[in-house]
């Protein structure tokens, strides 16, 4: 069924002439302005342990170039750090980061922030962290800083960092949905109250399992101006040190709970517009099954690989790899999906690649 769904639309679109509006979305694109911004997100439940994190990284002179976004600032217990009131909501912190309260919509908080920036009145930044509430799916963060025409080029994504109590896990990935959104779409995860739930171990495996080559660290181990959490990922000067995390060359195809995790191979080099066409409808039409999607391409007329990543329907800009990280030039998608079964996929690309074929 989602073979045809997909094929169906392909045939729609072409008679109209706008499948290269679709595949333009993943077209591969130079380097951005260096006016852009990072902006990392710290996510996790309500007690996961987001505020002794921010803590710890709000130690010491580390995070003088950071702009902070966080709910209250009680919460967090700055008061004792806090030298100066420079706006509404907004303090200046001894090491020079900036730290926010949302009020309202992300958007307008980051527009705020930048335009305080921009007339002098809080120091420059080059990231932005966002601390999102308990229960948020950050994917609707991801898009809104994707599709929102004031904000792309001006931020981007770096990293997304998931908070996971070790204690409480199996109760919470049981109970609320939010919770496998939140370990899919991590870049790093941390383990919190590992002291209080005993063995983590199994944790560990299966985290580890959801989200393959995603480093998990201990919380009570990060120090101030950890860079695993502050760096930009793909979008570092080193991505491949980033796609070399993903192990996407190990065998994947396995049910966790909820989640299916499958991973797709492609022998021959791929057309970038038919492929382009195919991702762009599958995620327009399942994007909310598709929690995660991270893969590493052999495209046509490119002799370096194309790297591509994205959560539900939100995917970021394709990062091009200056070479291969080995000799095997096989393309390989890797999926986190909810939902969805993944022989469809194989399915509905098989009927996309005969109708795309180079």
């Amino acid at each position: 069924m989602l073979a045809k769904i997909v094929n169906d639309n392909a045939v729609t679109l072409d008679n109209r002439g706008v499948c290269g509006f679709f595949a333009s979305k993943l077209a591969p694109t130079g380097v951005e302005a260096t006016m852009s911004i990072a902006l990392n997100v710290i996510t996790g439940f309500l007690g996961s342990g987001k505020t002794t994190l921010l803590k710890r990284l709000l130690q010491g002179e580390s995070l003088g170039d950071t702009a902070l976004l966080i709910n209250e600032f009680g919460d967090v217990g700055i008061d004792h750090l806090l030298v100066e009131e420079v706006a509404p909501d907004t303090v200046l912190l001894p090491s020079g980061c900036v730290c926010c309260s949302i009020r309202g919509e992300l958007k307008d908080a980051l527009l705020g922030l930048l335009q305080r920036r921009e007339r002098g009145e809080v120091p420059a930044f080059k990231r932005v962290i966002l601390e999102t509430t308990g229960l948020a799916d950050p994917a609707p963060i991801l898009a809104t800083l994707n599709n929102d025409v004031q904000l792309r080029g001006r931020f981007h994504i770096g990293l997304v960092i998931t908070l996971v109590d070790a204690s409480h896990a199996t109760l919470q990935e049981r109970l609320h949905p939010e919770w496998l959104a939140q370990v899919a779409a991590a870049d790093r995860l941390l383990l919190s109250k590992t002291d209080l739930a005993g063995d983590s171990a199994p944790l560990r495996a299966h985290l580890q399992a959801l989200n393959a080559g995603t480093p998990i660290l201990n919380t009570q181990d990060i120090h101030s101006g950890e860079q695993l959490l502050l760096g930009e990922g793909l979008r570092s000067a080193e991505p491949a040190v980033e796609v070399s995390r993903w192990q996407l060359h190990q065998p994947i195809a396995a049910t966790h709970g909820a989640a299916q995790v499958c991973c797709l191979t492609f022998d021959q080099p791929l057309d970038w517009v038919g492929f382009g066409v195919w991702l762009s409808m599958l995620l327009r039409c399942h994007g909310e099954r598709i929690l995660r999607v991270k893969g590493l391409l052999n495209v046509n007329a490119s002799n370096a690989p194309i790297v591509i990543h994205g959560v539900q329907h939100c995917l970021h800009a394709p990062v091009h790899l200056p070479a291969w990280p080995g000799s095997d030039r096989q393309s390989r998608l890797v999926f986190i999906l909810r939902g969805l079964d993944p022989a469809q996929l194989r399915r509905s690309f098989d009927v996309f690649s005969r109708r795309f074929a180079a």
